[in-house]
Formats: C-alpha cells, structure tokens, sequence
C-alpha cells in the first residue's frame, strides 16, 4: 500500500513511524515532512491546503491512502476534495471539521444532543462579550472561536483578565480565529485526552493520554501546544470511559449523521473529569500532539490497520489490542516559547541516540541545513520512551532528552506528576 501523510510535525512522525512497522506499507511519502521523517521517508513540498493540488500529487504517486495530520487543511476541505477524487482518506471532511474549527458549532451539538459541558455564551462583539464577564464570576474561560493552533485559550484569573483577554481577542491576536468568542464557565477537576476513531456509524476508542499544556513546571505560566504526555491517563478507568462514549460520543456522532454530515477519522476528545463524572472540554479533529506520539508508540504497527479500517468505513470489525504498558513524551522547545524564539540553531548528538520499540525521537520543528539538524519550530523534538511502567518510560524519555546537545532549547522536567 502506498501511503500519504499531510504535515510536518512530531505527530506526523509518530503517524509515520507506526505506518512504517506494517507490512503493508509498500511507500510512504510525507508532505511537507521534517529532517527526522526524511530519515525514514520520502518528503515531497506541496501545497497541503490545496485539495486539487495534494489530488493531483495523489494521483502522479499511486497513493492508496491519504492520512491527513493537522486540522487546517481538513478545515480547508482536503479530505473532501481527495474523496471527490475517489482516494482513501483519514480524515473528516470540512463540515465535519467544524467540531474543531468553531468553539460555538461543537456547543450547539452538545446542546442538541444533551452532551455534558460548560456553560457557554458566543459573542461576535467585544462589548456583548464583556457584558457577560461582568455579570459572572472569575475565573472564567476565554476561547477563541476558530483554528488558533491549540492557543486560543485564555483561563482568566479575575474579571479584569478576562475583558483583556477579549480584547485581545477581538484586535486580532489570534487572527481570524478571534473574530468571535466564546466564554466558558471554569470546569473544576482532572483534565484527559480520549481518542476516539469513528467511521460515520461505529465508535472505536483507541487510548488514552494526559498532556502538559503550560509551558512551566507545576503546570504554572502560559499555555503552549503542549510540553509532554503519557499514556494511558489513570483517570480514565472503564467507568469513565464509558459514561464518556455513552453521554458524549456516541450522541454527539449520532447528531452529526442527523445533520447529513457524518464524521470520519480520529476524535480527539477532551474531558473534564470530577467525582467520576466527565464533562466535554473541546472536540479536536486530528491527534493530539503530543499526545499522538505515545499513542502510537504502544500501538505500533496495528496503527496503520485501524487507520485504515476507519478510512474505508470497517471499524465494526475492528479491535484494538493493548499491550499492559506506558509511554510519556517529553518536548524540548526553543528558549523562549511559546513566546518568541531565535530559529536556525544547531542540535547535536542525535545519532548517538537508541531507537527501537521503546525508545524514539521524534522531530517536529527541524529542518536539515549543511548536514545538520537545525531548529526551526518552537516545539522542537519528542523524547518518547515506553516501559512497563510509567516511572520506566519516564527514565528512558528523559534519558534521551540529557543525551541531546541542544543548549538553545529547554524542557519540562516534570512531565507525568500527577500519575507519579
């Protein structure tokens, strides 16, 4: 089978190196890819928002199946037009793609259906929004309605904070992705992320994870794209896993079907979970990164299997085999983020490094310049490591992480308390 992965980051390699353990997998090619896929892949430059270019690039290669990674291009209608073009696609299409692409669409589905979740407003001025702040208690939630790239949240701390954030907002910080808000009540409890793969009709959990989203340690300063994760999230016992699918999945999908817009590809649910109870923090369209790293990691090569059972629409004669393990992923980011950050600096001692089942780096920011690996992201490389337990991967990540010669970058050395 020859296969295409859209994208260029840790969890496009994650997807790569999975699809890479199965047979099945004849050739791979990444677009646009980074210096670590290019070690293990063909890496071809296109436009990935471009539906009728990345059909036409399908077409010229004899691609079987196009796994799609980030949100934006399924945002932009790629799947669609790959599925116009009679391709396998991983993906949901653009209509399906709005429980990502707007905050104020995925409550209007929890509303229909009677899915648990915050308590919401949906604003397109700033002064209705403030309004509202005011009238409410702190701290309260601030999101950006569209695509921000995972950063369009702001946990305000007082009122104040919050008629700032909106502010902020509305003058373009976020760019198109704030011309409308959402403000949320504050959800107390112990936040995880559940991966669900879904084909239209069935429902497939595929695992688990809990990510660090600030960037310091304690979960303390502001919220990045993500500085680390493990799998699976302790929290997400069987009872909670289930009430999630029963009171969130499942009617929320059946909602979708009803609206003539099923969904297709991988949920990336996140929850709220108090005294057993979850509630819906956000729907994603895609992996989670770096969530998608670890996940991958302990799937291994069955991931490809599945992926391409939901992309064909075979999940109800799909099953998922766990092994009894652990991952955790450790990201190393430029000084700096998620603020800005100074580009081009070189990392050493990669090749020096173990990759095996249980221990990978994975590259997401990093570009080949003159022979060297060079970063060019703030999220930079994924130090992810399995074991039989949680403290083992946690040394082999962070023994790989201390084995990079990298003095430009920086990580969390934290990542995975509140499980150990």
């Amino acid at each position: 089978m020859n296969i295409l992965i859209l994208g260029s980051g840790g969890r496009e390699h994650a997807l790569a190196w999975a699809a890479l353990q199965n047979p099945k997998c004849d050739k791979l090619i990444v677009a646009p890819g980074n210096a670590g896929i290019a070690q293990i892949a063909e890496c071809a430059r296109i436009d990935i928002e471009d539906g009728g270019v990345v059909a036409e690039f399908a077409s010229d290669n004899a691609i079987d199946l196009v796994i799609v990674g980030p949100e934006a291009p399924l945002a932009a209608g790629v799947a669609d037009r790959l599925r116009e073009a009679g391709l396998s696609v991983f993906g949901p299409s653009a209509a399906a793609a709005r429980l990502e692409a707007s905050k104020s669409f995925t409550k209007e589905i929890c509303d229909a259906c009677g899915a648990p979740t915050a308590a919401y407003g949906h604003f397109t001025h700033a002064d209705a929004a403030k309004a509202h702040i005011r009238a409410g208690t702190a701290p309260v939630v601030v999101k950006a309605d569209g695509l921000a790239a995972g950063k369009g949240v702001i946990i305000a701390e007082t009122l104040d904070e919050a008629c700032a954030a909106v502010d902020e907002m509305f003058g373009g910080a976020f760019g198109g992705a704030g011309a409308e808000v959402v403000i949320e009540e504050f959800m107390t409890g112990e936040e995880a992320s559940f991966f669900v793969l879904v084909d239209g009709e069935t429902c497939l959990p595929v695992g688990t994870a809990q990510d660090h989203k600030r960037v310091g340690e304690g979960d303390s300063g502001p919220n990045t794209g993500g500085m680390g994760a493990y799998s699976p999230a302790p929290i997400m016992d069987d009872a909670v896993t289930a009430k999630a699918l029963d009171e969130i999945v499942r009617p929320c999908m059946a909602e979708m079907v009803r609206r003539g817009t099923p969904y297709q590809g991988v949920l990336y649910v996140g929850l709220m979970i108090e005294d057993g109870q979850p509630r819906l923090v956000e729907y994603n369209v895609r992996f989670g990164d770096p969530e998608c790293q670890v996940l991958m990691l302990r799937l291994g090569a069955q991931a490809l299997d599945l992926i391409h059972a939901c992309a064909d629409g075979r999940l109800a004669d799909a099953q998922v085999n766990w092994a009894d393990d652990h991952a955790m992923t450790v990201v190393m980011a430029a000084d700096g983020y998620p603020g800005s950050y100074k580009k081009g600096t070189v990392i050493r001692g990669l090749d020096a490094l173990p990759e095996d089942s249980f221990n990978v780096m994975f590259h997401a920011g990093t570009t080949e310049a003159d022979g060297a690996v060079t970063a060019t992201g703030g999220r930079v490389l994924n130090a992810t490591a399995r074991g039989a337990t949680l403290q083992e991967a946690r040394d082999r990540a962070y023994a790989m992480v201390d084995a990079v010669d990298w003095p430009e970058g920086f990580c969390r050395r934290d990542i995975g308390w509140r499980a150990l």
